[in-house]
């Protein structure tokens, strides 16, 4: 991301006062990885937790860093008497999608829109002309921590959604690869997906479950009563 999108240290010790943290992984002396956790409210007043950001440093990643983490957040999170936090991701991103739906238990019932007002697919070098034109959509997890699933997930069980399928959305597996070989069928495949994640939303559908496919995967959706 460019320079100016960076959390500056302030930002961190502000929030940190404002009651959230942030959470490091480390090997000796070196983070490699770390979230960080604010402090939300709800229209109701209820307090809940909102995860803005985990990264694991790429020499660490597929090593269970980033489930570490995300654990010790639920851990702290309802030690502090809150069960329910919330964030986004890239709805284009397939190991995001896995990570969070089938590892964390989370589901998603909210789409935004070009959520950032940015092209985060862009190389910050590249100048604006040259950049892919991608609008920043995201998925809302709702991680509900004390939900049967989300504990039997953190206790390490297996724990499958046996529900009746009531439909699924298509995103291509190499994300990445596709926006770089030809950026107009990425355009036009962004804009599918957002549709029918928005018709499937508006139809009371809730997405909890993903996948994985070698060209192709797939978000399941379900009834909300059976989730």
């Amino acid at each position: 991301m460019p320079d100016i999108e960076i959390s500056p240290r302030r930002h961190l010790i502000v929030s940190r006062q404002a009651g959230g943290w942030t959470l490091g992984a480390f090997d000796g002396e070196r983070m490699v990885g770390f979230v960080h956790h604010m402090a939300g409210v709800r229209p109701n007043n209820e307090l809940f937790g909102y995860s803005h950001m985990m990264a694991v440093a790429k020499d660490y990643q597929n090593k269970g860093i980033g489930a570490r983490l995300k654990w010790a957040q639920r851990e702290r999170s309802l030690g502090e008497g809150r069960d329910f936090i919330k964030w986004t991701w890239d709805p284009m991103q397939s190991r995001n999608a896995h990570f969070n739906l089938n590892r964390l238990g989370v589901i998603v019932e909210t789409f935004a829109d070009n959520f950032y007002g940015m092209d985060y697919n862009a190389d910050p070098t590249q100048k604006e002309q040259d950049r892919p034109g991608l609008q920043s959509d995201r998925l809302f997890a709702s991680w509900r921590l004390n939900s049967d699933r989300v504990r039997r997930l953190a206790a390490g069980e297996d724990h499958q959604i046996t529900a009746k399928l009531a439909r699924s959305i298509a995103v291509p597996s190499e994300w990445g690869v596709l926006v770089k070989a030809d950026v107009v069928t990425a355009r036009r495949e962004q804009a599918r997906v957002r549709s029918e994640f928005k018709n499937a939303i508006a139809e009371g559908l809730v997405c909890a479950a993903f996948e994985r496919g070698r060209d192709q995967s797939k978000y399941l959706f379900y009834e909300k009563e059976s989730i």
